[in-house]
């Protein structure tokens, strides 16, 4: 799909409504049908947006990908609504009223500010993508509050906006960038747009970002949505040097305070595994002081404790054994233990799990989790279940 126009028009809008509930399995069926009536390209490009909202439905919810317009690259790379919504709030709790969202995309950040109540100007340099950006405005009674600009970001004008919004472009012809300055534009230049703007900013940058590359005077946030990391943020004009992990439902957001690197201890009743985001944010040592634990090993974001103390930062299990790594020994426990549902969990280990499934060939009626990591640098096997409060 390269043009969005003809899906636009009366024709395009009802083509549209008829293919959108179409099962890809059927697509060919379909298509040689509709083609007796329609434009070969306006078909295949209605059967292509169907599949694009489709697959869209996971990000921004069923109701709004229906009515709304994608590319393959939008679908990929753009925010999911949660998590728009979550950062769009923080702008208005900040009292924001006006942003340059620079790297619009299909305009996902945008759509979540304006139903804030915020007015956008997004920018995108590609015409197919400030299409869909404009369209998509269109389609949810948006235009009011959301201009689309089809420019360079790095020539647009943000003095007249309360804050700059940037994501920039993470992936290229050969797949995922990780080195920040390979962005589009570069980081730094975010980071100067971000410094320049009146009241605040946020950066939207990849969660694998080194600590040592957040700028001294910008705030770093790690944001899960469902326990799957999504993103880290750079805000300006907040916190300075504040860290914090924010999950999503909630939100529940732990603050770094900045604590030692917790002690290694023998293996307790208790393991907690953190958040993705409390991970990436380097906030293990906050959560160890939570529930009054501490590490397996010190290279290893697995705490441990004697006593139970739920936590929305970790997932808690109850162990109920603990050996040296030892596949024979495991497969002779869970065939006496009767455990034919086997999650299999590792850290510090290089066994893969399926490989380990295969070796054990679990059977029986019970479940048991396995946790394969290292316990003060030996490789081990730890084995129990989800804790109940």
């Amino acid at each position: 799909m390269n043009d969005l126009a003809p899906l636009l028009t009366p024709e395009g809008r009802a083509l549209l409504d008829e293919v959108r509930d179409t099962d890809p399995a059927q697509e060919l069926a379909v298509a040689t049908r509709l083609r007796r009536e329609h434009p070969a390209e306006l078909v295949s490009a209605a059967l292509g947006q169907a599949r694009l909202r489709q697959r869209a439905a996971v990000k921004f919810g069923a109701e709004d990908a229906s009515r709304m317009f994608f590319t393959p690259n939008g679908v990929e790379q753009s925010t999911r609504a949660s998590v728009a919504a979550y950062r769009a709030r923080r702008m208005a709790d900040l009292g924001i009223t006006s942003v340059a969202d620079l790297c619009c995309g299909i305009g996902g950040d945008a759509i979540a500010l304006a139903r804030a109540g915020i007015r956008v100007l997004a920018v995108d340099r590609d015409p197919q993508t400030a299409a869909a950006a404009r369209a998509n405005a269109d389609a949810l009674g948006l235009t009011g509050l959301v201009e689309v600009r089809e420019a360079d970001v790095t020539e647009v004008d943000t003095a007249g906006f309360d804050a700059v919004f940037v994501d920039p472009a993470r992936r290229g012809g050969r797949g995922r960038i990780f080195d920040p300055e390979a962005y589009s534009p570069p980081l730094s230049w975010a980071v100067s747009a971000a410094r320049r703007a009146p009241r605040a900013a946020a950066l939207k940058i990849a969660p694998g970002i080194p600590h040592e590359a957040v700028p001294e005077d910008a705030e770093a946030e790690w944001i899960s949505d469902g326990g799957d990391v999504k993103e880290a943020v750079l805000w300006f004009g907040t916190e300075p040097g504040a860290v914090r992990a924010t999950l999503l439902p909630g939100p529940r957001t732990l603050l770094s305070r900045g604590l030692p690197d917790p002690a290694v201890r023998r293996p307790g009743r208790y393991l907690y595994e953190p958040d993705g985001a409390v991970i990436r944010a380097h906030l293990v040592a906050e959560v160890a002081d939570r529930v009054g634990g501490g590490l397996l090993d010190a290279t290893i974001a697995y705490v441990t404790a004697d006593t139970l103390h739920p936590t929305p930062y970790a997932t808690a299990y109850e162990i109920t054994d603990h050996l040296p790594f030892n596949v024979k020994k495991l497969k002779a426990l869970l065939r006496e233990r009767r455990v034919g549902t086997l999650t299999v969990k590792k850290r510090g280990s290089a066994v893969e799990p399926e490989e380990l499934r295969r070796k054990v060939k679990p059977q029986g009626p019970h479940a048991a989790t396995v946790f394969l990591t290292r316990v003060a640098g030996a490789p081990a096997m730890l084995i129990g279940h989800p804790a109940r409060a």
